[in-house]
């Protein structure tokens, strides 16, 4: 139904999508489409993402209507946050990449395209450009909700993730390098927000984890 009601807007939120480039362009710049059907299917498809965006708190709370029956009340407790975080999470990462790492993205590719060469990007292969952006991320802007159901499930420990801070940040570089633009100015937008992030959720998982009851010995 979302999409059926964004599909007579499908070339205007295309064109929303493109603003970060298309700004960054010269004068008179402009995309292309190389295919013979590309200007219809990418637009659509992009009306089919925002959809999927726009539909997603449904889709998480019937998922959550589904599972939540066979959950105990405090397991339902710390897991309708941690929905919600994680679905604000998500969007926020996107946002992030759309309004601050894009321009700087682009601008780089712009500014270092040879003279003479003119940067005309076809708009199938920019939708996949940023669409993996947007993934990179929005699953980047997950890690709190990581450490916080690591540390709640017992799967690791508050010491334990401190001690592992220096891999952590080299991981991070490590997939800054791996999923932008080979500047060093769009890694380290990846790659510094994934720390901070870890960190609070270091602070968010000792601030939220179980308090470990004292063992009474019975008396002899």
């Amino acid at each position: 139904m979302v999409f059926v009601a964004l599909f007579p807007f499908a070339n205007d939120i295309y064109s929303l999508l493109a603003a970060p480039l298309l700004n960054k362009l010269p004068l008179g710049g402009q995309m292309i489409a190389t295919g013979v059907t590309t200007p219809f299917f990418v637009p659509i498809k992009v009306a089919m993402m925002t959809a999927f965006l726009v539909s997603l708190p449904h889709t998480l709370y019937q998922v959550w209507a589904f599972v939540a029956p066979g959950l105990y009340a405090h397991e339902k407790k710390f897991m309708i946050p941690m929905i919600v975080a994680s679905s604000l999470l998500f969007l926020s990462g996107m946002a992030f990449a759309y309004f601050l790492v894009f321009p700087v993205v682009f601008g780089f590719i712009v500014g270092t395209a040879p003279e003479g060469v003119a940067v005309m990007t076809d708009i199938g292969n920019y939708l996949d450009f940023v669409m993996t952006l947007f993934f990179a991320f929005g699953l980047a802007f997950e890690v709190p909700i990581a450490v916080v159901m690591a540390v709640r499930f017992g799967w690791v420990s508050i010491a334990a993730l401190k001690d592992a801070r220096g891999y952590v940040v080299v991981g991070a570089f490590v997939v800054g390098a791996i999923f932008t633009p080979p500047d060093i100015i769009s890694q380290f937008m990846l790659a510094v927000p994934m720390w901070l992030l870890y960190e609070l959720g270091i602070v968010v998982a000792a601030l939220t984890g179980k308090k470990t009851e004292p063992t009474i010995l019975p008396p002899l």
